[in-house]
């Protein structure tokens, strides 16, 4: 017999760093705030809290745009040689935008793929 209701493919896990959209339904519940995670998806109920993305996106997001702005900063530095004022313009705005547009992307993506992989802690089996 088959279902009467058909059942929706699940997103893309790029859908769910690109739109914010929940990797059951699609529904752009993941986040509450600008990188926070939702609790639950408001559409299908998906416990968003069973997924442990941690802070690894943080760290290697940080790490890699803190040296992109600072290759940037030396050019511009030893290019025109602007006062202090026009460095602290640029690049504190520039690093937080680039770091919470793509943390938002990071964190969406890995918790759509460890829902997809059904990714869980890793455990030991014990012969008794």
């Amino acid at each position: 017999m088959s279902d009467p209701q058909p059942k929706t493919p699940e997103p893309a896990p790029v859908d769910s760093g690109t739109k914010g959209s929940c990797p059951r339904c699609g529904a752009g519940t993941l986040f509450s705030g600008p990188v926070k995670f939702a609790d639950r998806c408001s559409e299908c109920g998906l416990d968003f809290t069973q997924f442990n993305v941690g802070d690894g996106p943080v760290v290697f997001l940080t790490l890699g745009i803190g040296a992109f702005v600072t290759i940037l900063a030396v050019v511009v530095e030893l290019s025109f040689s602007p006062p202090f004022w026009v460095h602290a313009a640029l690049w504190i705005p520039l690093t937080l935008i680039l770091v919470v547009v793509t943390l938002r992307f990071a964190k969406g993506l890995l918790l759509a793929l460890e829902y997809r992989n059904k990714a869980a802690e890793g455990r030991i089996a014990r012969d008794e």
